[in-house]
């Protein structure tokens, strides 16, 4: 049996391999590891590389990233285990920057600082990605921080509130509860539809296995990511982590228009990890032989917090608001009282503020008939910021803290004196400050009855408590000012993990400074709040339903909450 072959078909077939070279043809440059050791490789021949660019050790199976480019050689930080990585081994560039996977499917799970999960629930089934550094929001596009992001802690929404948008500093000597602000802020979000990443850096696992399971065990996880680098993992993975996690929480405030809350755990051990590395590539060290550059790593990386300016378009009466882009718009952007033309671009109105925003968005929807006002999917979104610092022996004019103080919008201090006399949390008045302040509080906890004049009565008493020490004999006055400023030391205390609704702060911080405490036992504070708080939603929910329609201290609100303490008087149980 001979077997006949056509030529054309010979041809044909040809052709088609020919034609299918070009399509699997990759070109990448290549080149060699000159030595590799602490997590740094020095590879030679990747003359093309750019700076922040993703590298490939194939045969060992890491990742690396082009982290100084030098004139005959590259240092390379490997995103891994760098013990797999030997001498003359090769390395490829890949032409892209570093990026980590993105989107909802992260929510509930625990991954490592390249978003790969560590929770033993399988993959995740995420085709979005998002690059690692990405440049903050500029001044245009943000708008003011004027919306609360409430944590749940009285010492905290009273004091030193922190807004939507706002980076606060927690700071202090370790074992002084700085974490458990944290955690009890992620908490209190459950109502308040904030996404949160909780970046775990430096911790000990067997802490950040705690961490999770108090998430998982109080519903927390259900809206939050947590990303893990801990004391165990190469100094790298550790400097790249919290950029990861900032990553994964601005998807949803570019992508979405969502409110995320990302807590850094803490900056002082990414700054550790920082110093090893720019050490190692040999970077000028500056202070404390901190490279002059860590200003600049952790300024990046909290700039990204903003609140994002809202934009709006005038558009039909009879679109889907929640589909517009930001070209809908049926106005010019050069003339916006009149329709555009063909090819001209739309007017996109941006911010709440006087002039442009909102307000000139009002003014010109009136020459557009039938047509209303739509705010554009994905803007007004915010990313806040809790970094954790660490102190030593309370030095918080050391190089790192300063750093870090300078860059956030406040912060919250962790005094050790008042843990070990068992104020918790404890919240030093005197150093904490806001600098969004009243502007990120509602009206009714700023009201000079609730928490407006209370740092200053905490201060006072302060002052009056070192007098007192001394065995002086005080007038009735004073003594009065000293017991009231006890019981408002008490009520300002608070069990870890049982964050409160403003609505219950602001009812028994008021109820403090109308003095209906003053004849409570000190030690029976605690008793009288939660038996109140009990009271107040169950046999006065009508009071509260005012309050939190109000949400000011009217005339109406306070006489009602005025007799409500009375009423509860008589049924105290001490």
């Amino acid at each position: 049996m001979s077997l006949k072959l056509n030529a054309s078909e010979i041809t044909s077939i040809i052709e088609q391999q020919i034609a299918g070279i070009g399509e699997k043809l990759e070109v990448r440059e290549t080149g060699r590891v000159l030595e590799v050791g602490d997590g740094i490789a020095r590879c030679y021949g990747l003359s093309e590389v750019m700076a922040g660019e993703l590298v490939d050790f194939p045969q060992a199976d890491v990742k690396g990233l082009a982290f100084n480019l030098e004139e005959n050689s590259v240092a390379v930080i490997i995103m891994g285990n760098y013990l797999n990585v030997t001498e003359g081994m090769e390395v490829r560039t890949t032409g892209q920057l570093l990026s980590v996977p993105v989107g909802r499917e992260m929510i509930g799970r625990v991954v490592d600082a390249l978003g790969n999960p560590i929770d033993g629930k399988g993959p995740i089934n995420t085709t979005k990605r998002r690059a690692v550094e990405s440049p903050a929001p500029g001044i245009v596009d943000r708008q003011p921080v004027k919306q609360p992001l409430q944590t749940g802690i009285k010492a905290i929404d009273s004091m030193t509130p922190v807004g939507r948008g706002q980076r606060e500093l927690i700071i202090g000597d370790r074992k002084t509860g700085k974490t458990a602000i944290a955690i009890d802020t992620i908490i209190n979000q459950k109502e308040e539809d904030v996404i949160c990443v909780y970046v775990a850096c430096g911790q000990m696992e067997s802490k950040i296995a705690g961490v999770v399971e108090k998430l998982r065990e109080l519903g927390a996880m259900d809206y939050t990511i947590v990303v893990v680098a801990s004391s165990s993992d190469a100094a790298p993975v550790q400097y790249i982590a919290p950029y990861a996690g900032a990553a994964m929480a601005e998807y949803f405030m570019y992508e979405e228009g969502r409110d995320t809350l990302c807590v850094y755990d803490d900056l002082s051990k990414q700054a550790a990890a920082y110093r090893q590395l720019s050490l190692l590539v040999r970077r000028p060290p500056g202070r404390e032989a901190y490279p002059g550059d860590v200003f600049y790593c952790h300024s990046r990386l909290l700039e990204r917090s903003a609140k994002l300016a809202e934009r709006y378009v005038i558009v039909p009466g009879d679109v889907d608001s929640s589909k517009v882009a930001a070209d809908w718009g049926v106005n010019s952007a050069n003339e916006p009282n009149r329709a555009r033309q063909a090819g001209e671009s739309c007017k996109v109105y941006v911010g709440p503020g006087e002039a442009g925003g909102l307000h000139q968005a009002n003014h010109d929807v009136k020459n557009f008939p039938g047509h209303k006002i739509a705010k554009i999917p994905g803007s007004g979104g915010s990313l806040t910021a809790l970094p954790i610092i660490e102190t030593l022996e309370g030095e918080v004019s050391a190089y790192i803290p300063t750093n870090v103080i300078s860059i956030t919008d406040g912060q919250i201090y962790l005094q050790p004196d008042l843990k070990n006399a068992g104020v918790l949390p404890a919240v030093d008045v005197g150093i904490s400050v806001s600098r969004v302040g009243g502007n990120a509080q509602i009206p009714a906890m700023k009201h000079k009855s609730v928490a407006g004049g209370l740092k200053l009565t905490l201060a006072q008493f302060r002052e009056l408590e070192a007098f007192a020490q001394l065995g002086t004999e005080l007038d009735p006055a004073t003594q009065r000012q000293l017991d009231r400023g006890t019981r408002m030391v008490e009520i300002l205390k608070q069990g870890q993990f049982k964050p409160m609704h403003v609505l219950d702060q602001i009812m028994i911080i008021y109820a403090g400074n109308s003095g209906a405490l003053d004849k409570v036992d000190k030690r029976k504070v605690k008793n009288w709040e939660d038996q109140f708080t009990k009271f107040m939603k169950e046999q006065k929910p009508d009071v509260r339903a005012l309050l939190a329609k109000e949400k000011k201290m009217t005339d109406e609100v306070i006489k009602k909450l005025d007799e409500a303490i009375a009423a509860f008087g008589p049924q105290f149980k001490a």
